[in-house]
């Protein structure tokens, strides 16, 4: 399975109404970088052990970690979780950046230095978290 039909699997997967939710921020954020890599991580580790939810992935950027390793991974990711929806926004240099701008205009959501969960789009102001996505594009320390 590639990864398209693996994608539309997991958002088919997921019970109403947050199939057709994950359905719209998923044309949402290909909306904002139609042209990026997509990712598909299932979430389980060598051992085939859950260790994370499945995460779709959008766009592509190069971790540095300190030891010097790197490692290819996705700019933007979004899941599904028990209470709602994260969505992932890394390789920002500035770990405030996100809850210092989008924090108090987004809804009800929790910012993180990385992250903003909410549990369904009628809860938040979909126009900023798309421009919280869009900068998470544009500003990945490559």
């Amino acid at each position: 399975m590639n990864v398209i039909e693996q994608i539309q699997q997991n958002i088919n997967s997921q019970p109403e109404p947050k199939r057709t939710d994950m359905e719209a921020l998923h044309q949402h954020i290909l909306q904002v970088k139609p042209e990026c890599k997509l990712w598909f991580d299932n979430g389980l580790n060598e051992q085939q052990k859950a260790v994370t939810n499945p995460t779709i992935g959008y766009g592509e950027f190069t971790i540095k970690y300190a030891n010097g390793k790197t490692k290819d991974l996705f700019q933007i990711g979004l899941c599904s979780n028990a209470t709602g929806f994260s969505v992932y926004i890394l390789g920002l240099d500035d770990k405030e950046y996100l809850a210092k701008t989008y924090g108090g205009l987004i809804g009800k959501a929790k910012v993180t230095g990385y992250c903003i969960r909410f549990k369904s789009l009628k809860d938040i102001q979909l126009e900023v978290l798309l421009d919280a996505i869009s900068y998470g594009f544009d500003h990945t320390n490559l």
